[in-house]
């Protein structure tokens, strides 16, 4: 179950990682490859920071018993999608915000922060939500198959 969930974590990470950033360089209209790569790296490491310190596999397991949802269903899918979403993307976005603001205010560039990432955090929420809810089944189904275990098995802990 351990390595399950840290593979997925590591999916999950590098993939947000990569989206969030690559949004983040694209809108800030001045996409310049050094700059997407440190904000990528950074982003990675702080999705697996996340991903170590939070239990998320008990976190959604709990919630949806808690809330009488299928953990597998749509709707478990979509509340489990949320609570990943709602834990990740603001601390990743607010990260990208503060090292955009700094090399925007290094060529001075006069933009308000809490503007900049009341924004940004709106519009990467939406695509964290969309990525995780459509991603997340797939790579467990890809993980659970490396894993050589087969759909709808039982885990266990190890």
């Amino acid at each position: 179950m351990k390595k399950i969930g840290l593979q997925m974590g590591l999916l999950m990470g590098v993939t947000l990682s990569f989206c969030l950033s690559l949004y983040g360089n694209l809108h800030s209209g001045h996409f310049i490859l050094p700059s997407f790569l440190i904000s990528f790296l950074i982003s990675c490491a702080i999705s697996f920071i996340i991903g170590f310190v939070v239990p998320m596999p008990k976190l959604e397991e709990g919630i949806c018993r808690k809330l009488g949802v299928n953990q597998r269903s749509l709707g478990g899918n979509a509340l489990t999608s949320l609570m990943s979403d709602l834990i990740y993307t603001p601390l990743i976005t607010l990260a990208m915000t503060a090292l955009a603001f700094k090399q925007a205010s290094a060529h001075g560039a006069a933009i308000p922060f809490m503007g900049m990432f009341i924004s940004s955090v709106l519009i990467s929420l939406l695509i964290g939500f969309v990525l995780i809810f459509l991603l997340k089944p797939l790579f467990l189904k890809l993980v659970l198959k490396l894993n050589g275990i087969a759909p709808g098995e039982r885990l266990q802990d190890e």
